[in-house]
């Protein structure tokens, strides 16, 4: 499969949201690899405007009669609010269901099956900290299993934003050559943001190691330890675009980390809010499912009312029922999680780059210059 269209860094091509002019001497973007070289919008080109200058929708681009933004896919080419965002999330998933569930729900498998033979393997012999060793025991496989689903359902909403077709096996093919860097970003930002939060903890775990117990003091060192939360919380924000810039720019581990820094910086809030409302809803769509699989469990009789709260006290009924529950959760929200990640990095480079001239290009929206399949000017209309 050929490599998608339109997502290589910024060039001398198109014109960025400042309004700054690229080197003279930087390589042009190509529109895709069907497409023959197709010329760059003017400098002065307005919104609303084609590459030659004329305004489809009349002589005020911002009038009454202003065309509607392009929409060749899930979402329309321009800077997205975000309501669009989420719907765009929702819709990726929506028509594109059979890929995405198919790969989240095998995901979804695999890491329920890890987390019940985490269960087992701990069996609550350690106490109070039987849920920290239960995740620590299941850490490799998520870290695993979440670069592996981040790989594949970017190239499945790359495709989307096109409106464009992709399988499964398609999303396989064309993740697979960069799994192993994204593997390894996927523990690199963990580790950063682990280590900080670890680091500003070290000082109270070393206290109470050697036998002290003044609550004074261990309130003060717990409160140190708090502070490196939201610094920790920082970290994973200001480089939460750098996976969609290793699989879609084709970039290295330390170049996808420091473009994520660039295209957070000055809209880290923004960024923050849509991840956190997105984890929200993740979050009440997976309450929604395990709450009622507890008490189905305990309809069943496989356990009591007294044994939900103890880990080392569940069945294996109730795990499995529970697991069920689970997979169904993750099969529904890993898919909407990445595409929301995709679409604000998307966002990012519309705002800043002016992606959404080069993606209408790469669409065949002919406006756009854009082409067809076979390379011929696309005359059909862009689908709203």
């Amino acid at each position: 499969m050929t490599d998608t269209p339109g997502w290589a860094p910024p060039s001398s091509s198109e014109p960025s949201r400042d309004g700054t002019r690229p080197p003279a001497d930087a390589p042009a973007a190509v529109p895709g690899p069907s497409a023959p070289p197709q010329a760059a919008p003017g400098w002065n080109t307005r919104p609303g405007q084609s590459a030659g200058g004329q305004t489809p929708g009349g002589p005020n681009p911002y009038g009454w009669n202003a065309p509607r933004s392009p929409r060749p896919g899930v979402i329309p080419l321009r800077p997205l609010a975000v309501g669009e965002l989420l719907d765009g999330a929702v819709t990726t998933v929506r028509r594109h269901w059979r890929t995405a569930l198919t790969l989240s729900l095998g995901i979804a498998v695999v890491d329920q099956a890890g987390a019940i033979a985490s269960e087992l393997l701990v069996n609550g012999k350690t106490g109070a900290s039987t849920q920290l060793l239960t995740l620590l025991a299941r850490m490799p496989v998520l870290l695993l299993l979440n670069a592996l689903a981040t790989a594949l359902l970017t190239v499945v909403v790359s495709r989307a934003v096109l409106g464009r077709p992709v399988t499964a096996g398609d999303a396989w093919r064309d993740s697979r050559p960069r799994l192993l860097q994204l593997l390894g970003l996927t523990v690199l930002t963990t580790l950063m943001s682990a280590g900080v939060v670890l680091l500003g903890f070290t000082p109270l775990l070393g206290y109470r190691a050697g036998g002290s117990g003044a609550p004074g003091t261990e309130a003060l060192l717990a409160f140190v330890g708090l502070l490196t939360v939201p610094v920790a919380g920082w970290l994973l924000i200001r480089y939460s675009l750098a996976a969609p810039a290793l699989m879609l720019e084709k970039q290295g581990v330390v170049t996808a980390l420091s473009r994520s820094r660039r295209l957070v910086r000055g809209s880290w809030w923004r960024v923050f809010g849509i991840v956190l409302l997105s984890k929200v809803l993740s979050v009440v769509i997976g309450m929604v499912l395990l709450i009622p699989a507890r008490f189905i469990g305990l309809v069943l009789g496989f356990g009591s009312i007294d044994s939900l709260g103890d880990q080392g006290k569940q069945s294996i009924g109730m795990l499995v029922v529970v697991a069920v529950a689970g997979i169904i959760a993750s099969a529904l929200t890993t898919p909407f999680m990445a595409a929301v990640g995709v679409l604000v990095y998307i966002d990012q480079r519309i705002r800043r780059e002016a992606l959404d001239i080069e993606l209408a290009r790469a669409a065949g929206l002919p406006d756009q210059g854009g082409t067809d399949w076979n390379g011929r000017a696309d005359q059909s209309p862009a689908r709203r």
